[in-house]
């Protein structure tokens, strides 16, 4: 169980690494120059050279050369592009959230164009071990070396368009709207809606798992918790909600079962947990919440003082908010004859009202580009809210807005 957990936590570590995709591209990259290697060297590429005379390329000299200038060359341009993400992560962290550097580090497509700029410098350094030199030139690599220019003519149009790409990136609108896109995408793929039913507990024998180190509780083992629930007979309760930060020792979940648990048992219910650092948006739709709120806040500091961003991210989350309203994510999880087995709670739409929208209220309610878009958002939620639940709330909002509005001589 620890060896499948330590698996699975460091699995999630690699394939959100930034050389992750770069990897795995260099190394296609590899077999690429291998298989285009030996046809150079078969009797059918052979036979295709002679075909084209253009092709035709004998001086070694000369093809180490145009190998060396482009490995050169692509080195230089590819530690430009890395220089030019990090200034990027940079400038994001200091005028926005550290948070938000995770969404912008597992962007698939600029990873996969330093990928392409490795990639060719792998080809290009395997290709420059295959030249040797013979009178008849059969030995040089003539069509692996084309295709190495033409994957330089591709890497400079892919750097000028990496250029535009990477400018954009850092612009607080997209920051907010990829966070917001994730967040969205998560709690579609995640969350039901609010209706559900079951049996309490309460009252039943129960055995409480603690926490062995202090970390942040991000997930378990779904698959395997619930089948050995089913096993033994027993239904979980976890007692934190995710993201929470535990210390050591503290009740994690309450096991209820008539029959005592053994230590075996117990150990496997708490290698199932996941404790990791990090706000993974993918693990958690509330990070992303956090996020955005994050980016408010820092936009309306004293340093940086840029209210336009801070309504930007207020009409992020009255978007998430107004999805939020009518969904959460399922308390129960069942096994696969649809008995329950775990319940998990969850933060609610008035938890992350208060969470999000109560700090960018108390930071920037002098300013009267945000009561306006606050009044507004208010009042859209309320629209919104068809079956009537939260009117108490936004009527309080409302009243609350609008008096600081006349106290700001607005009216």
């Amino acid at each position: 169980m620890k060896i499948r957990k330590f698996v699975r936590i460091y699995y999630n570590k690699v394939i959100e690494s930034i050389a992750f995709y770069p990897a795995l591209i260099a190394i296609g990259f590899l077999l690429l120059s291998f298989l285009m290697i030996t046809f150079d060297f078969s009797e059918a590429g052979k036979e295709f050279k002679s075909g084209l005379s253009w092709l035709s390329l004998k001086d070694a000299s000369t093809a180490r050369s145009i190998i060396s200038t482009v490995a050169a060359a692509i080195i230089s341009l590819t530690v430009f592009s890395f220089s030019m993400v990090m200034i990027v992560l940079n400038q994001a962290a200091s005028q926005m959230s550290n948070r938000v550097l995770n969404s912008m580090i597992e962007n698939r497509f600029q990873q996969m164009i330093l990928g392409f700029y490795i990639g060719t410098i792998v080809y290009a350094l395997f290709l420059l071990s295959t030249i040797r030199d013979i009178e008849s030139g059969i030995l040089v690599p003539a069509l692996s070396i084309y295709v190495l220019i033409l994957m330089t003519v591709i890497d400079i149009f892919l750097f000028i368009y990496f250029l535009d790409y990477v400018t954009q990136t850092v612009k607080y609108e997209t920051v907010i709207d990829r966070v917001c896109h994730q967040t969205k995408k998560m709690m579609v793929k995640e969350f039901r809606g609010l209706n559900e039913n079951f049996a309490t507990w309460e009252g039943h024998p129960y055995t409480e798992i603690v926490v062995k180190n202090s970390g942040y509780f991000q997930n378990f083992n779904r698959t395997a918790l619930l089948q050995l629930s089913k096993d033994k007979n027993f239904f979980i309760s976890f007692q934190r909600n995710f993201g929470s930060y535990l210390l050591k020792g503290t009740v994690v979940l309450r096991v209820y079962c008539a029959a005592r648990l053994d230590k075996e048992i117990q150990e496997s219910i708490a290698n199932s947990i996941e404790f990791f650092p990090g706000q993974p948006i993918d693990v958690n739709a509330d990070y992303g919440f956090g996020q955005l709120t994050e980016i408010a806040l820092r936009a309306l500091s004293p340093g940086i003082n840029d209210p336009g961003t801070a309504v930007i991210s207020l009409h992020a989350l009255s978007g998430l908010l107004q999805y939020r309203m009518y969904c959460k994510m399922p308390s129960l999880l069942d096994d696969d004859e649809n008995t329950p087995r775990i319940y998990i709670g969850s933060s609610t739409f008035l938890d992350m009202f208060e969470r999000c929208i109560v700090p960018i209220w108390r930071y920037g309610k002098e300013d009267q580009y945000v009561q306006k878009a606050m009044l507004e958002m208010i009042l859209q939620l309320k629209e919104c809210d068809t079956q009537v639940m939260y009117t108490a709330l936004y009527n309080d909002w409302i009243v609350i807005i609008t008096k600081q509005m006349k106290n700001s001589e607005i009216f």
